[in-house]
């Protein structure tokens, strides 16, 4: 019991004296921390598991507190690499993982590629979940091949080969084999030969090449016996006992057999006397793993309040910007709907002036109109009519007249016609005397010809009359339609049709020609489209056209009626 009191009491005056170190020392440079960390790792080879690991938890303190995730990693690999040699192997998994977290962190291929491996190890020896083991190994080579490290693949690559031929995928395992064949005699070591042999041993049995399987089996044998694998050796001497069991030979099996128990037994108790030997450690495993933890769990509470506080910064400095972005954005919008709608205005306003000169330069236009019609009509018509009169009251009182006479009734009358003319055409008699219907109806009539025919249809009764105005204003514009229809549109047929519906009046004017496309509604300036649609705005109406090219034109009108 002597020996078991003087490591317990040796590991206590360690702690003691590393947690007194921690408090009265200063933090050491990032070298120191190294060779801290290297000395633990010299002290787990030599086999001094205690030391290695209360150096390897001095180290792990300073290196959490610079931060340096690369010593971190480094570090918990050397911990869980002395759990491992300790057979304590959820411990070491539990290590391994967590310097798995801190390499990610960084580009270490070399150390990644440690941790994987060891993981790998883990899970195929000991867990005995191969498939997780393959996962891990071939992680493994991912970061063997990136650091070119060619000694490290051929290792990698066995133990990948082993963990398939171990669950009997030898098809998946013989790439790696033939690789490790191909390449260990320049890049491997002699560790790993009584491994390679065995394999080799396993590929042949499988395939049933007894004479091939017996020699290898037989080199990594001798091999072991030479060497200092015992471990493979005793796998050896399992699988070579498999094999001779298989082919019958049941004497050298056993044989082989005894040898793998023995091999094996021997082993466990050279794993007892190492434990024997760090007895303090196995007693305060519990402990040493309470210590690591509360020391990252410091660190992780410094670094998760120093972070809250960051991430509090930044979410209220985010806040703050994405709150001035919004009121940017909001005043850039606000400032251009307000522009916009001003400019809306502004055109609204251009648009309404533009049509008021319009329909009062109509309304002026219509009003002259009228005016010179009646002038026509009511003077000059009825003094050409008197002079007329007059030269006829002569001529019939004298038997024989001058042919000057004769000349000046001729020209009186002619001068009579086209006065009536130009005064029906100002305004028409019949839209005055009879109203729009009756003028409609005559003037279809009239604008049809030989070219094209203008058929007019309404239900309303001919007779019915609006407010006159009203129904010059829509004569004028029917009128300009017909106009444009005879001298653009190259139909042969037009459609006039009016109808009254709830206090409106209808009107669809209709032609098969050539059409056009109404949305250069604006640029059709010489269809005098801009001042028919400004007419029908002033009377308060709408107007739609339905054209296509070489489809026709469908024109239809709607306005509220205006009565006497």
């Amino acid at each position: 019991m002597y020996p078991f009191r003087i490591n317990i009491v040796s590991l206590f005056v360690l702690l003691f004296l590393s947690t007194a170190f921690f408090a009265q020392e200063k933090t050491p440079s990032k070298k120191e921390i190294t060779l801290l960390a290297k000395e633990a790792n010299h002290y787990m080879k030599e086999g001094h598991f205690e030391k290695s690991l209360v150096k390897a938890r001095i180290a792990l303190h300073y290196a959490i507190t610079i931060k340096d995730d690369n010593l971190i990693a480094s570090i918990y690999n050397t911990i869980g690499a002395n759990f491992d040699e300790l057979t304590e192997f959820d411990k070491a998994f539990f290590y391994y993982n967590k310097g798995l977290i801190y390499a990610d962190r960084t580009n270490n291929y070399q150390l990644k590629n440690w941790l994987y491996n060891n993981l790998g190890n883990i899970y195929c020896f000991d867990k005995k979940q191969y498939e997780k083991g393959i996962v891990c190994y071939k992680k493994s080579l991912e970061y063997c091949e990136k650091t070119n490290d060619f000694g490290q693949t051929v290792f990698t690559k066995l133990n990948i080969a082993w963990a398939y031929f171990d669950i009997g995928d030898f098809d998946k395992g013989l790439p790696y084999l033939n690789y490790i064949n191909q390449h260990h005699k320049k890049y491997g070591d002699a560790s790993t030969l009584v491994a390679l042999n065995m394999l080799n041993g396993m590929y042949y049995g499988y395939k049933n090449d007894t004479e091939k399987a017996h020699i290898f089996f037989q080199n990594a044998i001798r091999l072991g016996n030479d060497g200092e694998e015992k471990s493979d050796l005793s796998f050896s001497h399992q699988e070579y006992s498999k094999f001779l069991l298989k082919n019958g030979e049941f004497q050298k099996a056993y044989e082989n057999l005894a040898l793998y128990n023995s091999i094996t037994a021997k082993l466990n108790y050279e794993e007892k006397l190492k434990k024997a030997n760090v007895a303090g450690i196995n007693l305060e495993i519990d402990r040493y793993k309470r210590e690591i933890d509360n020391i990252e769990t410091k660190y992780k509470t410094k670094q998760y309040l120093l972070l809250e506080k960051q991430s509090k910064n930044k979410k209220i400095s985010i806040i703050l910007i994405s709150l001035l972005l919004l009121i940017i954005i909001l005043f850039y919008f606000l400032f251009q709907n307000t522009r916009l709608k001003q400019n809306n205005k502004l055109k609204d306003l251009q648009s309404k002036i533009q049509e008021n000169i319009i329909n009062a330069s109509i309304n002026g236009q219509e009003q002259e109109r009228k005016k010179i019609a009646s002038f026509l009509h009511d003077n000059i018509s009825a003094l050409l009519s008197s002079a007329g009169l007059h030269l006829n009251v002569f001529t019939s009182q004298n038997q024989s007249s001058p042919q000057e006479i004769l000349k000046t009734k001729a020209i009186l009358a002619e001068a009579h016609d086209k006065v009536r003319d130009l005064s029906h055409e100002l305004m028409p008699t019949l839209l005055a005397r009879f109203g729009l219907f009756y003028a409609l109806e005559d003037l279809s009539e009239k604008n049809s010809n030989s070219v094209i025919q203008f058929r007019y249809s309404s239900p309303v009764p001919t007779k019915t009359r609006y407010n006159e105005e009203f129904e010059m204003k829509i004569y004028f514009i029917i009128s300009e339609l017909l106009n444009n229809i005879t001298k653009h549109s190259q139909a042969n047929t037009a459609k006039i049709t009016i109808q009254e519906n709830n206090k409106a009046l209808q009107i669809h004017v209709y032609d098969n020609g050539k059409g056009f496309d109404p949305a250069h509604f604006n640029t059709l300036e010489g269809f005098g489209l801009n001042q028919i649609q400004a007419r029908i705005n002033n009377l308060k109406g709408g107007i739609s056209i339905d054209s296509k090219q070489n489809s026709g034109t469908s024109i239809y009108i709607v306005v509220p009626i205006a009565h006497k």
